[in-house]
């Protein structure tokens, strides 16, 4: 049959006619649309990024920062009755706790800027003092010059718009020399307080390190043994189906389901210590363990099987081959899936308000049984309340948070690009 002979011979294309060239200027504009689209999603991406770095980096400066006011005291003419020498040796700090420090800043402060002086200074100002005395006992046989924190509203007006009262204040005692604003190293070594200007976040920080120490000791080794079995020992069959599913649902459960989770089974069973870092500690192991196992399974799958049947074909057996080759080339990639699943254990809140870790702790946990908050929820915290000197100190334990996020996933891309092996 000729007549299908010729009509199966394909025709050269004429790329010169004109249906032909309409073609292929829309392909070339379909191109150049999905082009300029993801290039304007990754400017978008980057923008909302810098907005946001910008905006916490600028705001929570200011919380790295604190106003102090030179408050001279005439120790001789004051109420206090201390002996120097009592001040020197071990029962300093109690001869030092039935001193009414307070009264005698308060006073100072009247004479020094006149009647309501003592509204210029914070509440903990008579913490300065005793330290201050703490350090040199000497000054109690004199007049002292002592940098104390002032109010909210002077280190608001120091700092930012203030009420025009406070400006005014300010004002006066910039004038006088007697106001300075630095760095505030307390900020990064006190608790939490009532008072915005005595804040810290080594409370919460210490809390969030010791919940991070049991989730990683709980989660990564269970979550790497279960990874190993699941995929190097266990049959295939509908069990082991079921399972590999209940654990990809586990992972992408609400957390706030783990903290009721932890709160019926720590708390109302086992009666374990409420808002403690080992309670934060074993719920948040049960929403990251998940993940590590997801994370480790595919890092299992990524080695060769040609490195199985080698190690096999030498005589291995099968725990030398799982655990000598199998595991340490399948590691970096555990490891980076672990710290990003510690990272974002790092950065939640709800499941630990369930068990109760947003309790005021205004001393730093000196154990996994002790009292402790959490960074994510200490800014919870912080942003409800009422007086806006926490504002700047929200902003800056968002600052902290954030790096201890970025060392983590630092760490991950350093772990990762160190051990990883190219096939």
């Amino acid at each position: 049959m000729p007549g299908a002979a010729e009509s199966a011979v394909r025709r050269p294309t004429d790329w010169k006619s004109g249906a032909m060239q309409s073609r292929v200027r829309r392909r070339y504009a379909a191109e150049r649309r999905f082009r300029f689209l993801g290039l304007t999603a990754v400017l978008l991406s980057v923008a909302f990024l810098t907005f946001l770095l910008v905006t916490m980096i600028g705001n929570g400066i200011r919380g790295f920062t604190r106003t102090e006011i030179r408050l001279p005291i005439d120790f001789p003419a004051s109420t206090l009755i201390l002996d120097p020498a009592a001040l020197r040796g071990p029962e300093a700090d109690r001869a030092l706790a039935g001193a009414d420090l307070e009264g005698v800043a308060a006073a100072a402060a009247d004479t020094a800027f006149g009647q309501g002086g003592n509204r210029l200074l914070s509440d903990g100002a008579w913490i300065a003092v005793r330290q201050a005395i703490k350090a040199d006992p000497s000054i109690l046989g004199r007049k002292a010059d002592i940098w104390v924190p002032a109010s909210t509203g002077i280190d608001l007006a120091a700092k930012s718009e203030a009420a025009a009262a406070d400006e005014a204040a300010h004002a006066r005692l910039e004038q006088a020399g007697a106001v300075r604003t630095g760095l505030n190293l307390g900020f990064l070594t006190a608790a939490d307080s009532t008072d915005p200007t005595l804040v810290g976040i080594w409370g919460a920080l210490k809390g969030s390190l010791l919940t991070m120490v049991v989730t990683l000791l709980l989660a990564f080794p269970i979550g790497v043994l279960s990874a190993l079995y699941l995929e190097e020992y266990a049959p295939r069959n509908r069990w082991t189906d079921l399972i590999e599913v209940s654990i990809n649902n586990l992972a992408a459960v609400p957390s706030i389901i783990f903290g009721l989770l932890g709160l019926a089974v720590f708390l109302n069973f086992m009666h374990l210590p409420r808002s403690a870092p080992v309670v934060g500690g074993l719920t948040l192991a049960l929403m990251t363990m998940p993940v590590i196992v997801i994370a480790g399974r595919n890092a299992i799958k990524s080695v060769p099987p040609s490195i199985r049947d080698a190690a096999l074909g030498i005589g291995a057996s099968r725990v030398q081959v799982v655990f000598h080759h199998v595991l340490p080339l399948a590691l970096p990639g555990i490891l980076t899936g672990t710290i990003i699943g510690m990272a974002r254990a790092l950065g939640e809140t709800a499941p630990l308000l369930m068990i109760g870790m947003r309790a005021f702790i205004s001393s730093p946990p000196s154990g996994l049984t002790e009292p402790a908050t959490v960074l994510p929820v200490q800014i919870f915290l912080w942003s409800d309340e009422v007086n806006r000197g926490f504002v700047e100190k929200t902003s800056a334990a968002i600052v902290v948070l954030l790096l201890f996020l970025l060392a983590m996933n630092g760490l991950a891309i350093y772990l990762r690009n160190k051990f990883e092996t190219r096939w």
